[in-house]
């Protein structure tokens, strides 16, 4: 009896603090603002094999307004059409440059070899590494540079507006912003340089051009492979600040197309993320006790009240102690209710679909199942692909 009164506060517990802290950063995780924006920006793209998307991306990038833009675009050895693609806008605007990367040198992540590469490519004080699939709103790049200026920070980052159309996708994709908000605290990020504190999305990172290449930038980090974690952390490592904006009204992305792309993609980076063999246990027991554990118990409960009250006699169930049971299920529906919250809060400033946020504890065991996974790859050896190209698992060296 006192064990499970004693389980039931803990997953109240794991619950209502993740709940208390999202709602605290929901205020907090706000789209930039209007400002001074007159500093140029280069927006650097890295691509390949993106011609289903590298035109949508750039024509939102040049209908930017309110801001001296340049654009370059580097292709990472494409085999599709993304280089026919970009070479036609470039002959209707002339504010877009393509390069090619020359290779991939031994070494370094495909994607922060590119971005390296580009950053030799321009002298503006300011600039963007967007991916190739985010589609920009025409104020969005204006008010991210007249934000980061604003703020003084070194590094601006923001999650764009996550496109879902697929089962795993809708399940998933969502519990970025429940991860984020959730698990960080805002206020200490904004009010210290501390490392530990760092969070950025790869999409999207907005950076001052003499604090990148101080702290080296993505040559410092060549052979990890989520920049949106590793580059924040960077800059905080050399006394610089990083923040968060919400550009979920600014910026939009289908981060993935299949359920498999799903799976591979959120996998890939899993060790670098919730999937570090020093944070995978902590994290996983908190999830499992605050976003999956009560859903089950609650259910259980509701069964046996049903089956007391149908069978009209006391509840079989803690050695008939009533009140405990009556207190066990309050507690319990407390924890379901603070799970739920964020995921409803998050559907609608987010437009994120209600059927995720309802099969929210399914969302989290796939999850955790994508970061055992990730985990068990690693530690058997087994190599990370990606486009095509084939990374060892514990360094993310090309092989």
């Amino acid at each position: 009896m006192i064990l499970v009164e004693i389980s039931t506060v803990m997953m109240v517990l794991c619950s209502a603090v993740p709940a208390i802290l999202f709602m605290l950063n929901l205020r907090r995780y706000q789209p930039p603002r209007f400002g001074d924006s007159s500093e140029r920006a280069a927006v650097l793209i890295p691509t390949r094999d993106e011609e289903l998307t590298i035109g949508d991306c750039l024509r939102s990038v040049l209908a930017s307004r309110e801001v001296d833009l340049e654009v370059v675009v580097l292709d990472d050895d494409s085999a599709d059409r993304t280089v026919p693609v970009v070479m036609s806008i470039m002959a209707q605007d002339s504010r877009v440059r393509l390069v090619q990367a020359g290779g991939l040198p031994r070494g370094w992540n495909g994607k922060q070899h590119a971005c390296w590469a580009l950053a030799h490519e321009t002298t503006a004080p300011v600039m963007l590494f967007l991916d190739a699939d985010v589609r920009l709103q025409p104020w969005a790049l204006a008010r991210c540079v007249a934000a980061r200026r604003a703020s003084g920070v070194a590094l601006l980052s923001g999650f764009p507006r996550q496109i879902t159309v697929g089962l795993l996708e809708w399940m998933m994709i969502p519990l970025i912003h429940f991860v984020l908000l959730g698990f960080l605290r805002m206020g200490k990020m904004r009010r210290t340089a501390d490392p530990a504190y760092a969070a950025g999305c790869g999409q999207f990172l907005l950076v001052e051009r003499e604090p990148y290449f101080a702290s080296g930038g993505h040559g410092a980090i060549r052979e990890t492979r989520q920049d949106g974690l590793h580059l924040p952390r960077l800059f905080r490592e050399h006394g610089y600040r990083t923040d968060l904006v919400d550009l979920t009204g600014l910026a939009e992305v289908r981060l993935y197309t299949s359920a498999r792309a799903v799976w591979l993609g959120l996998s890939k980076n899993a060790n670098e993320g919730l999937a570090a063999p020093k944070r995978i246990m902590p994290l996983s027991l908190l999830l499992l006790g605050g976003q999956l554990l009560p859903f089950l118990a609650l259910l259980f409960c509701v069964s046996l009240w049903v089956q007391a009250v149908g069978m009209q006699r006391p509840i079989p169930w803690l050695e008939y102690d009533v009140q405990s049971a009556v207190l066990v299920t309050l507690g319990l529906t407390v924890a379901v209710i603070a799970s739920l919250l964020p995921r409803l809060l998050a559907m609608r400033r987010f437009k994120q679909p209600l059927k995720s946020a309802l099969l929210h504890p399914v969302g989290i065991g796939l999850l955790l199942g994508v970061q055992w996974f990730a985990l068990l790859r690693q530690r058997m050896g087994a190599p990370v692909s990606w486009r095509d190209r084939i990374y060892a698992s514990e360094t993310g060296e090309e092989i």
